[in-house]
């Protein structure tokens, strides 16, 4: 059965604005290699793959993890806020308004 190529899609959301590229790679392609091969780099060059933590369907992965068939390698973005200070905050506020 020779090296049939494997279908993944990387995936990269801004507020406004999202896009998921599917692409066709060998097995065993990293995810960093999927990424580079979709060119979502250069259409987004504010990504910068030694801050930017990258996962598959929701949970964090690395780099050099290899792809299988139908994954989707997804780029983060940094958090603006923190979530548990913005849920303190919303505590706080509810607290004094009472």
């Amino acid at each position: 059965m020779g090296s049939s190529l494997i279908t993944v899609e990387v995936a990269y959301a801004l507020p406004n604005n999202q896009l998921i590229i599917p692409l066709q790679v060998a097995p065993e392609t990293s995810a960093e290699q999927a990424i580079a091969a979709s060119g979502i780099l250069q259409k987004f060059p504010e990504i910068d793959l030694s801050v930017n933590k990258i996962g598959l369907f929701g949970k964090l992965t690395r780099l050099e993890t290899p792809l299988r068939h139908l994954d989707r390698v997804e780029i983060y973005r940094p958090l603006i806020a923190d979530p548990k200070e913005v849920r303190k905050q919303r505590a706080a506020d509810g607290k004094i308004m009472k």
